[in-house]
């Protein structure tokens, strides 16, 4: 099966150009796929009143023991849902779903600031990129690989490598095991220790800093701007600076 062994995942002459990606959707997708606002003082309220309960132990079936092997398609980026549209279509009409199980677009909920409110929303993990489960042969192959805006799978040599039980719960944020699993998920947030920010509002409105300290349970920030000619600590809120 030659076909089967072109795991370059990267666009080819026979991978179809953006354009030919029939969907409704004119457009790729903005990275936010969901978002719900949350009011700051309401959600500390939350957190605050939560701190005492017990986390709830839940057994947690891990998506690697599923039938099959999960692997990792190249598409083009921006165009994730369309293709795994187009792909879940695919396996309906050619009868595949007793070889192709699963697609999956991994993501993870980060914290950002709009207006003045504290938004919870959900960002792909790896743009460009989708998890398939399946067993892998020549028929689902050719399915996944001829799906309009496919441009292959992701291998370190002649044939698609599956995913190892690590990744697969790493990527679909699946508790270790014996950990609790709480009732919610804290969202990650948004900014990182060293990254650099733009005050938005106050006294240092346009001015540029790095990030020192990140105190998410009170929703500030310490950043270091440069005050004539030297690196001053300023302590500001999430909705107070952007990312550049």
């Amino acid at each position: 099966m030659s076909d089967f062994l072109d795991t370059t995942p990267t666009a080819t002459d026979d991978a179809p150009a953006p354009d030919a990606i029939t969907e409704d959707e004119p457009t790729p997708e903005t990275p936010v796929e969901s978002a719900e606002v949350i009011d700051i003082e309401d959600l500390l309220d939350e957190e605050a009143s939560s701190d005492g309960e017990d986390d709830e132990v839940v057994a947690v079936e891990s998506p690697y023991d599923r039938p099959g092997q999960w692997y990792v398609v190249h598409t083009y980026a921006g165009y994730e849902n369309k293709v795994k549209s187009n792909l879940e279509n695919r396996i309906a009409s050619m009868n595949m779903e007793d070889r192709i199980f699963e697609v999956v677009i991994p993501t993870e909920d980060v914290i950002e600031f709009k207006n003045g409110k504290r938004v919870v929303v959900s960002r792909k993990m790896f743009p460009g990129y989708l998890l398939v489960r399946c067993e892998l042969d020549d028929d689902s192959w050719y399915v996944v690989r001829n799906t309009p805006g496919v441009t292959g799978f992701v291998g370190s040599g002649a044939k698609p490598t599956p995913l190892s039980r690590k990744d697969v719960e790493n990527f679909l944020q699946v508790p270790v095991e014996g950990a609790e699993a709480p009732k919610k998920t804290k969202p990650k947030t948004l900014y990182e220790i060293g990254e650099s920010v733009r005050v938005r509002e106050g006294p240092f409105a346009d001015f540029t800093g790095t990030i020192a300290e990140i105190n998410e349970d009170q929703l500030k920030l310490k950043v270091l701007v440069n005050i004539f000619g030297r690196e001053t600590p300023v302590e500001l809120e999430f909705g107070q600076v952007a990312k550049l």
